[in-house]
């Protein structure tokens, strides 16, 4: 009975020996994403990159994560997409969890909520090169001379034009190297008058901020200041606001079309409906609203660029990378980052889904490849490098009110509600209070 009982004390030994080692080598495969880079054997680095978009675009990235992992074989990139309706409310819930992305794809109007909040890293802290992007997009992502999010790609505002309603009516395409507001205003004027109510001539542009950035940097102000007020005038907005008035049942459709156009979103605009033959939009939108329309379109530059004592465009990043600054990897996650901006064979992939390519070099190679339209935006930004001034602060928390607050007040102003004097008064008043 001794004996067998030493043999079985042995054997529950033995056992329990074999369970701790298995115990330590399960929480070894668990815990694999903690090992260094380089490291022997199966065992990978895992990082996380969230983003959102289309299936095209998941595709897409899908193929770029590929050739990273072919370029880093100790490295694992997990993939976290969902629909940019409910991106943020993810977001947000993983940020309160402190359970952040590695990698995560940012938007302009949450980058300083995120970054005040110290939820992002300092991705020149971390050495990430940038040497082939402008400074004027750095600046885009750069709060406190640190530099929270790097531009995926950028797009510039312009003046989308249908060629052929301008020939058709006998209306010279304006020089936009030259062209001022009251020029804007004129053509417009023209070429509804010489079709005689076949063609408006300019979509309505005051249901979103983006031209009221441009006529503020023009006459030396921001929306939005570097410390994180409103830079813009009373007298500017008001400006602002009366051209859309003046331009109403003339150059322009009446309030009531003019809400129904801004409803139908790119592809019912007017020239992508060839109901009209101006209207603002990006240069990255150029594709959709020449394919709506059946046929090629143009992109001018802001009017007034040459009136003032500054030019007012600037290049706005599509959206940026940024890197937790709870990640456990933070050189993993910057070497995936120099992936996407940096690498010629990401950009060949990813095109212009994600603006035009911030890195010349990446730019210059994905330039044979684009389509016709495409091109075409990225030859209207391409264009404007020498000429853009600086790049716009980063918004302040709350700015994400801005759109609802501008479509709201600017409907009232074309309905007649309020005069564009006391739009301006009230336009400032809210986004001051969204903003404090």
């Amino acid at each position: 009975m001794k004996a067998n009982t030493k043999v079985a004390t042995r054997t529950r030994r033995i056992a329990a020996a074999a369970m701790a080692s298995a115990l330590v080598l399960g929480l070894a495969a668990c815990n694999s994403d903690d090992k260094a880079p380089g490291a022997a054997g199966d065992d990978k680095v895992n990082i996380t990159f969230a983003w959102w978009g289309s299936d095209t675009r998941h595709e897409v990235t899908q193929k770029v994560i590929a050739e990273f992992e072919k370029k880093h074989p100790n490295i694992k990139v997990t993939p976290d997409y969902t629909s940019w309706d409910s991106y943020f409310e993810k977001l947000n819930v993983a940020a309160a969890g402190g359970n952040l992305p590695d990698v995560i794809t940012q938007e302009e109007r949450f980058l300083t909520e995120y970054a005040t909040r110290d939820l992002l890293l300092d991705l020149k802290g971390l050495g990430l090169d940038t040497s082939k992007i402008d400074s004027t997009i750095l600046d885009s992502g750069s709060i406190d001379g640190k530099l929270y999010g790097v531009a995926t790609g950028i797009n510039v505002h312009g003046v989308v034009i249908d060629p052929e309603i301008f020939k058709e009516v006998g209306v010279e395409i304006p020089d936009d190297t030259k062209w001022t507001w009251d020029d804007y205003v004129a053509t417009a004027n023209e070429i509804s008058e010489k079709s005689d109510g076949k063609y408006y001539g300019v979509q309505n542009y005051s249901f979103n901020e983006v031209t009221l950035k441009i006529l503020a940097r023009q006459k030396g102000e921001e929306v939005f200041t570097k410390d994180g007020k409103i830079g813009v005038s009373e007298a500017t907005v008001t400006e602002w606001f009366q051209r859309s008035v003046d331009l109403l049942g003339k150059g322009s459709p009446d309030a009531s079309v003019s809400t129904e156009v801004q409803g139908a979103g790119v592809e019912g605009s007017l020239p992508a409906s060839g109901k009209g033959a101006m209207a603002w939009f990006w240069s990255n939108q150029l594709p959709a609203i020449s394919k709506a329309a059946g046929r090629p379109v143009q992109i001018l530059r802001a009017p007034g660029e040459s009136q003032f004592q500054r030019g007012g465009q600037f290049f706005k990043p599509s959206m940026f990378y940024s890197a937790s600054a709870k990640t456990k990897h933070p050189e993993e996650a910057k070497l995936f980052i120099d992936f996407l901006i940096n690498s010629e064979e990401a950009g060949k992939l990813i095109l212009t889904d994600r603006g035009l390519p911030g890195n010349t070099d990446v730019r210059a190679s994905v330039l044979p490849l684009l389509s016709e339209a495409d091109t075409v935006g990225a030859e209207f930004v391409s264009g404007l490098e020498g000429d853009i001034v600086d790049g716009t602060p980063v918004p302040p928390v709350g700015s994400g009110k801005a759109t609802e607050i501008t479509g709201r007040v600017n409907s009232d102003v074309l309905f007649g509600n309020i005069t564009p004097a006391d739009g301006a008064k009230r336009w400032i008043e809210e986004m001051n209070a969204a903003i404090s």
